[in-house]
């Protein structure tokens, strides 16, 4: 059973078709279409974060620009589906709100509701295949700030855009300076009187055409689209890992080749300081692109405006900042991130035992201690979360087929005597990726150890190569 029908769980379900087509499978899918975060933003200009290439299928090539609308990559994926006739294998509006595994059937026992009748009903499967990524599609993080429930205007978190939002003419602050907000800012700002980003700390922004001179050189050729799908990912992959290397050992050097980059379009005169120069080191949260440098010129032309400050209050007409300074709005939109998510928010048992993810320690960031015939994909998050998605794929189907060849019905991950005492640590350490949702979700995830298979690691180039090559005899994996 595959959980979600988003572009992880599409991608593990042409996998598993591919690989191991003796099984039979399902996608549960919670929302009325497939999608999942492509589906569930609308606000506008939605877009990705990550290039098309790596975000992208290995198995099937991007043609349209490096950063594509959330339109586009629907486009894609609805592709995908028809190419590989996935459709029959999908239920929608099925959400799963439970998992309790028996070792007496060796199978999980879902509950599961039709979200569009309000039925509920069981199913079981033999290996339970998570893909509902990493927040939650049902609430947005807003934080409780004072005098919220004054504010007479329209308050509005861009997970839930209303589809009869009516911005044009209107003042409108967009609180938070992440990838979301610098998407919809240029995006409406032709619309409105004014939009003004309020950010309490800057973002590292990437200004960048969205189209590549080499890709288009390569097509402009009649390459076969499948090899520009190859380069392009492996030049995409090689720059990124180049730029994350030097800003781990010249953080000011990227800092100032970022920063210069902003100047270019704004203008000597702008205070690139106070308004763009985070605080912290380049990479330890995402680099947010900024296709055509949109967003830049938006500020540039007087359409957007950039205040940098911390919320005092809400008032009834706006918000008052803490330098004493008030913000008036009609609309305000809350880009203030999300609410992390584990395990797709389903609650699960092992044979009657309520599960704990915290208290169970990851296997290469994929299984978990204790826990039978369970993967989750967690992608990577300074690379695209597809490129590990895939490597995850492949794994699974390679460990469904050998415990096929060993006549095995479960295999579980578990720590040795000797490993039971290994200190834990964080699945995602704080000095190394640290954007809100994940410091305030961390004490949900599993844990790490302190050596392999008891890691998860973010690193492409190293799990590209080990993947393929895990064991699936080795100690840590236990087969009955």
């Amino acid at each position: 059973m595959i959980v979600g029908a988003g572009i992880s769980g599409i991608g593990a379900a042409v996998h598993l078709q591919r690989d191991c087509p003796s099984k039979t499978f399902t996608l549960l899918e919670t929302k009325a279409e497939f999608g999942g975060t492509w589906r569930q933003h609308t606000y506008p200009g939605a877009r990705s974060d990550s290039d098309l290439y790596t975000f992208g299928y290995g198995f099937k090539p991007w043609t349209g620009p490096p950063i594509a609308t959330a339109g586009q990559i629907l486009e894609y994926l609805d592709e995908v589906l028809d190419e590989h006739d996935l459709r029959r294998h999908i239920r929608y509006c099925h959400t799963t709100t439970r998992a309790d595994w028996s070792s007496d059937d060796s199978l999980w026992h879902l509950d599961v509701q039709r979200t569009d009748t309000g039925e509920s009903y069981s199913m079981t499967c033999n290996f339970l295949w998570m893909c509902s990524g990493y927040y939650r599609h049902s609430e947005g993080y807003t934080p409780a700030w004072p005098g919220l429930d004054e504010y007479r205007g329209q308050i509005v978190h861009p997970q839930h855009w209303p589809d009869d939002l009516d911005y044009a003419g209107k003042r409108v602050v967009v609180i938070g300076s992440g990838a979301t907000a610098a998407t919809l800012i240029p995006n409406m700002a032709d619309d409105c009187e004014h939009i003004t980003m309020l950010q309490r700390s800057p973002t590292y922004f990437y200004p960048r055409p969205n189209v590549d001179e080499l890709a288009e050189q390569l097509r402009a050729l009649d390459v076969d689209p499948e090899w520009i799908h190859e380069i392009m990912r492996r030049k995409v992959l090689a720059d990124g890992q180049a730029i994350h290397q030097l800003s781990a050992e010249a953080p000011e050097l990227v800092v100032d080749e970022l920063l210069n980059a902003a100047r270019e379009l704004l203008g000597e005169d702008f205070d690139i300081d106070t308004h763009f120069r985070p605080k912290y080191r380049p990479w330890t949260q995402r680099i947010a692109v900024v296709p055509d440098g949109d967003l830049f010129v938006g500020i540039r032309e007087g359409k957007v405006s950039v205040v940098t400050d911390h919320i005092d209050r809400f008032t009834p007409t706006g918000i008052l900042l803490q330098s004493g300074d008030e913000l008036e709005a009609d609309i305000i939109i809350t880009a203030t991130g999300f609410n992390l998510n584990v395990l797709g928010d389903v609650q699960m048992s092992i044979d009657g035992a309520e599960l704990d993810y915290s208290g169970t320690v990851t296997y290469r960031g994929v299984m978990f201690s204790g826990v039978p015939n369970l993967a989750v994909v967690f992608g990577y998050l300074r690379t695209s979360w597809t490129m590990r998605a895939d490597l995850i794929s492949g794994f699974v189907v390679r460990l469904l087929n050998h415990m096929d060849q060993l006549g095995a019905a479960v295999c579980t991950p578990e720590l040795s005597e000797e490993e039971l005492d290994m200190e834990r640590r964080p699945f995602v350490p704080e000095e190394d990726f640290n954007p809100g949702y994940m410091i305030r979700g961390r004490d949900l995830m599993a844990k790490q150890g302190t050596h392999a298979p008891w890691t998860a690691s973010n690193d492409y180039y190293l799990e590209r190569d080990e993947f393929p090559t895990i064991d699936l005899d080795e100690p840590a994996l236990r087969y009955r």
